[in-house]
């Protein structure tokens, strides 16, 4: 089978059309289909995805079986074109770049203006009629080439590109004259020859070669593997390759490139969206090296911009651009990313592909489409991404708060954000991980920052426009980002920049808002979004063809109001000692840890008693008419003691006995592994008057409900950690008990339900046994990941990110569920559970329950509904949609 398929000349051979994604990569299919629908696209070929993955694999030993295919598709190329490949005359230049299955923005690498040499060089001169283009076109070359290739560090190109304006007094690239061109060419080889060891390759087809092993070899970058590992693209899917005929838009000021979208990544508006550069080619839009101009006329005046857009310089070349934009949207029925180039007034598209967009982009886009008729409501659905949906849940600046501008950019990417800052990628993550925020404050951002902007809480540039590596990147990751900041001085050796004649040192906080371009001087407040418009119009229709019920994990009465208004349709997880913690509790807590008797824990405990009720009432009059799960106590009890002397001796004073008898008991209580120690339904069964008093708690705050506020109540006690039926049976009939004498005082009764956290194997093993008290299963997917695989969640970061990389496992087990082990267990659990209760209630309250792929698989085996923290019930609800109708 050919690995080698061609696009855009007359002779492309029968039956190398119409391929997938999976073979050509994203980019190789659609440049595929736009030749084929009879759009301007330069000829050219896609190897295929596969062999990315036998090269990395065999190395350059497996080119052997597509070097024929490989001059077979050149051919074709020269023979479209009318120029050879490495002819001293008319050289036939090629573009090498990357494509993936999906966009990976980026996130891999390209080489533009390939096959020029010394030789060469002179022939474009000639042919094209202008020197100055091909030194230009030379001195980019080397520039690419031997960055990715030959991996000669960028920056070195760059201060020597610098070093040459300052030493003419220019500012711009394109200010340079063919003899400045021509003595930076010379300094380019000699740092080839000085950091790489050889002198700069001549052969052209020794550059092909060398170029496409690159391209391969960058599906597993660092950084690339950083992306995948952030967005779910499996190691084993491969980039293609595609070798494309130059078209050059640095030919003078009837030449052009921009990046374009049919619709606005932003906002979502139907205008036409981007940017263009005259005299240029596409890495001077997409790598910020030059701020480039607005595309339409209406855009410009909207920002006040003075130079003209390609719809007032270029209104011929723009005209069929819109012309394009009309029809590639008609054609693939979703908002496009085009790059396009104009060689001397002669429109050329280098591609298209679903942009990238914003979640609030995301949902208007949907919502207008299925309005135009573009797409239905179950389409709209499933091109959603749930995960997105995150950005529109977090709070925005307040507009009333009184706020100093340092300066303003590009509005690249919508959101407020703010944070200290710092200078480089390793600094955020290093301080993300000490849990403070940061802003990522950047000249430009480049593929190796993609692990600083995953943390940072937004991004701001010095450089770059709304098509920027910085704008796309932020966009597609959700984080605000300001770009194009002209006023931003950045010096990052003394880690320090200016802006607004503010100095900021490194740490100092600031905030961006990526809405209207505006950076401020420390931290604003925010306030809630509105969930109504496009977003409920959205949720609207999930909810019409989800099955899954989707409940919220929360203990506070501000988490479940939250909680209710995302769509939470109850409580599925309530942990009861989280509610210990607060300062006018912890103490009546340690009385109770530290008694000697069971008649000194339980006064201790009737202390907590009241605080108890009232925290129930609150929850039960937030979620009425809605089940609530409340689990009881689950931690082991030395989690609520001091671990300092200070402590010890504070809590000393408190109780009014020794400082030795306190440290004593806490030095009782320590256990080696505290995880699998004395905790969950182990405390119920050695101290029975905890569970009693916390079920007290809930029947009179849910009695008193009903009876005051008369809104319907509907507990559900979960019982931690069962792995034996005979604990589930024994607290059950405790639970009931503690019923009776409630029920009897107030003359007065509620439903309510005992079920358990499954979370232990055994407990799935024994699922039926267990069904027989229980009447509700909650799966505690954290805890069972962890004594399933035996990794603890809290120091598994230290080597999963390796396991990922090295494909011994696909995704973060504690991120998403292990179908084939974890949720392997969950469903033979269900099915013996309910062998025994056919009318068992099933669901999940891990983190899991806001992962997509994880309630899909919550759909696919039956569960009744899935629970998540209050910020991600709407994903939830998207994603319990899109299961439905995959399951359809």
């Amino acid at each position: 089978m050919t690995s080698v398929f061609s696009f855009g000349s007359s002779d492309v051979p029968e039956g190398q059309t119409g391929l997938d994604k999976q073979v050509l990569g994203g980019k190789g299919a659609n440049l595929a289909e736009m030749a084929r629908i009879g759009l301007p696209v330069p000829p050219g070929f896609t190897i295929a995805t596969q062999e990315c993955l036998a090269y990395l694999e065999g190395g350059r030993s497996s080119f052997d079986r597509i070097r024929d295919a490989v001059a077979s598709a050149l051919g074709q190329i020269e023979r479209a074109t009318g120029k050879a490949f490495g002819d001293a005359s008319d050289p036939l230049l090629v573009s090498v770049r990357s494509g993936a299955r999906v966009s990976m923005p980026g996130m891999m690498d390209t080489i533009l203006n390939l096959g020029l040499n010394n030789a060469t060089v002179a022939g474009l001169s000639q042919s094209s009629g202008d020197e100055r283009f091909a030194l230009d076109s030379y001195r980019r070359f080397i520039q690419m080439y031997a960055s990715v290739v030959l991996e000669i560090e960028h920056a070195l190109f760059e201060d020597a590109l610098d070093r040459i304006k300052e030493d003419r007094g220019v500012a711009e690239d394109v200010d340079l004259q063919a003899d400045d061109l021509r003595e930076l060419i010379q300094t380019f080889q000699g740092l080839v020859l000085a950091h790489h060891g050889s002198p700069f390759p001549q052969d052209v087809q020794e550059q092909l070669w060398s170029a496409i092993e690159a391209v391969f070899r960058s599906w597993d970058s660092p950084r690339a593997k950083v992306y995948r590992r952030l967005n779910d693209i499996p190691a084993d899917w491969g980039t293609a390759v595609n070798v494309q005929a130059m078209v050059f838009g640095n030919l003078g000021d009837t030449s052009a490139t921009g990046v374009a979208f049919t619709r606005n990544p932003a906002t979502g508006d139907r205008a036409y969206y981007g940017e263009w550069l005259a005299n240029a080619q596409g890495e001077d839009v997409v790598a910020g090296i030059r701020t480039p101009q607005y595309l339409t006329k209406a855009a410009r005046e909207a920002a006040g911009a003075r130079l003209p857009s390609m719809q007032e310089a270029m209104p011929q070349a723009y005209g069929e651009l819109a012309e394009v934009f009309e029809l590639l949207e008609r054609h693939y029925r979703d908002m496009q990313d085009i790059e396009f180039t104009v060689e001397r007034g002669k429109l050329y598209l280098l591609q298209t592909r679903s942009g990238k967009r914003t979640a609030k982009a995301a949902l208007k886009i949907a919502v207008d489409m299925v309005e135009e008729g573009l797409i239905d409501r179950t389409a709209a659905l499933r091109r959603l991404d749930p995960a997105s949906l995150d950005q529109l849940l977090h709070p925005s600046l307040d507009p009333d708060a009184e706020r100093v501008v340092l300066g303003k950019g590009l509005p690249a990417s919508p959101g407020a954000a703010s944070g200290g800052v710092v200078f480089d990628a390793e600094t955020a993550a290093r301080r993300a991980e000490l849990g403070e925020k940061v802003i990522l404050v950047r000249h430009e951002t480049s593929p190796d920052d993609i692990h600083g902007m995953h943390v940072a809480q937004g991004i701001l540039t010095a450089r770059g426009g709304m098509t920027s590596h910085a704008a796309v990147v932020a966009r597609g990751m959700g984080r605000p980002c300001v770009a194009g900041t002209s006023t931003l001085k950045i010096d990052p050796v003394a880690r320090v920049a200016e802006v607004g004649g503010q100095r900021l040192e490194e740490g100092a906080f600031i905030t961006i808002d990526g809405s209207t371009g505006e950076v401020f001087l420390g931290e604003l407040p925010t306030i809630l979004p509105e969930l109504s418009g496009d977003f409920a119009t959205v949720m609207a229709w999930a909810d019409q063809h989800r099955r899954l019920k989707i409940r919220t994990n929360a203990e506070t009465p501000v988490d479940c109001a939250m909680a209710r208004r995302f769509g939470a349709e109850g409580v599925g997880l309530c942990r009861t000692e989280h509610m210990f913690f607060d300062e006018n509790r912890i103490l009546a807590m340690r009385q109770m840890i530290l008694a000697d008797s069971e008649e000194e824990r339980r006064t201790a405990l009737d202390k907590l008693l009241p605080e108890q009720r009232a925290d129930f009432r609150q929850i039960f009059e937030i979620m009425e008419g809605l089940p609530v799960t409340i689990r009881l106590l689950d931690p082991p009890l030395h989690e609520f003691l001091p671990h300092t002397d200070s402590e010890f001796a504070e809590l000393s004073r408190a109780m009014g006995i020794g400082v030795e008898r306190v440290r004593h008991r806490a030095t009782e209580l320590a256990e080696a592994n505290p995880m699998l120690g004395h905790r969950g339904c182990r405390l119920g069964v050695v101290y029975p008057e905890i569970y009693e008093m916390q079920a007290r708690a809930i029947f009179e705050a849910a009695l008193a409900v009903t009876a005051e506020a008369g809104k319907a109540v509907f507990p559900e006690i979960m019982i931690p950690l069962v792995g034996m039926p005979r604990e589930l049976e024994t607290l059950k009939d405790a639970l009931h008990k503690v019923a009776e004498i409630v029920f009897t005082e107030q003359g007065r009764r509620i439903g309510f339900s005992v079920g358990t956290m499954i979370e232990l194997p055994r407990a799935a093993l024994v699922a039926d046994e267990i069904a027989v008290s229980g009447e509700f299963f909650s799966f505690g997917t954290n805890d069972l990941t962890q004594t399933t695989l035996g990794i603890s969640r809290d120091d598994a970061a230290r080597f999963l990110g390796a396991y990922v990389d090295k494909g011994i496992i696909a995704k973060d087990p504690f991120v998403s569920l292990d179908i084939d082990g974890v949720g392997r267990l969950i469903e033979m659990a269900s099915r013996k559970g309910r062998e025994t209760r056919p009318d068992l209630k099933l669901g999940i309250c891990g983190e899991h329950g806001g992962d997509p792929a994880s309630i899909a698989f919550c759909e696919e085996i039956g569960l009744d509904y899935v629970s998540a923290s209050p910020f991600r019930v709407p994903i939830a609800r998207l994603a319990a949609a899109q299961a439905a109708l995959t399951a359809a």
